[in-house]
């Protein structure tokens, strides 16, 4: 009551704000597994064993003839690795602490900084795995070559960009319609097996089927980070700044909901859980 309120500079708020998001994150990170280690080594297993089960369907359905000339297990790679950064940065956003979580009655923490410490998590296992899964692969295997690396790896944070926008809209629709959201969330995933276009690329496809997987901005990406990867191929059929541009709008309209949505949160939403 008598308690006396220092003043605090812009600067000072936004490095309390800069290291709240960097504990937040650490606890998105530990919150799947307490080891470390231990939650990046599951990453990276999921990763291999879809690799294996993609490197073995293509094989015995003939499929090896339609991928990119050049490296095949790096086509596959280049496919998985930006699915699951997309997938997984969809759901870690949709499943951040909401404005009636418990964590909310501890001050400076709010919404903003859940969401993003939940989406810098997923991002930083993510990108960690990939260094690792590329790092083994090039001492096994031999020297991966990529001819735009830094525009590669541009492509895995544009579908991780992508992954928290479609986050978000989820999220906002969540405490009104958690059922359906549940429902959504999975079959959006679900259809990004085959909707994101990692098992084919873009030029391949006749125009008619082109217009059922465009929508997609993962299609945009796999299919824009296979000509960044691959010198053999010159996507004709897809874009950067569709994805880009998509995303941002989903996010804006994710953070008015979540706006929204804050302002009308009840203590109630959290019973049961």
């Amino acid at each position: 009551m008598f308690q006396q309120q220092a003043r605090r500079s812009t600067v000072h708020s936004a490095f309390t704000i800069l290291e709240l998001i960097y504990h937040a994150t650490v606890r998105s990170v530990r919150k799947a597994h307490g080891n470390a280690l231990i939650g990046l080594l599951m990453s990276i297993v999921q990763t291999v064993v879809l690799v294996a089960v993609f490197f073995v369907m293509f094989s015995i359905l003939g499929l090896r003839g339609t991928a990119i000339r050049g490296d095949f297990l790096l086509y596959i790679l280049s496919g998985i690795f930006l699915f699951l950064t997309h997938n997984k940065a969809m759901s870690a956003v949709l499943g951040s602490e909401g404005p009636a979580s418990p964590m909310m009655n501890h001050a400076p923490m709010n919404t903003a900084i859940a969401i993003t410490s939940a989406a810098l998590g997923t991002l930083y296992i993510q990108v960690l795995s990939l260094f690792v899964v590329l790092f083994v692969y090039d001492v096994v295997a031999g020297p991966v070559e990529i001819l735009h690396p830094a525009a590669a790896f541009g492509m895995v944070l544009m579908a991780w960009f992508s992954g928290v926008g479609v986050g978000l809209v989820f999220l906002a629709l969540k405490p009104w319609f958690p059922g359906f959201v549940g429902i959504a969330s999975q079959i959006y995933a679900r259809a990004n097996m085959i909707a994101s276009g990692k098992m084919f690329v873009a030029n391949t496809l006749p125009g008619y089927m082109l217009a059922m997987f465009d929508w997609n901005p993962l299609f945009h990406c796999i299919d824009q980070a296979r000509g960044f990867v691959f010198i053999n191929y010159n996507p004709h059929f897809s874009s950067v700044s569709y994805p880009l541009f998509l995303s941002l709008a989903l996010i804006m309209i994710g953070l008015m909901g979540e706006s929204y949505t804050r302002k009308h949160a009840s203590i109630s939403w959290t019973a049961g859980r």
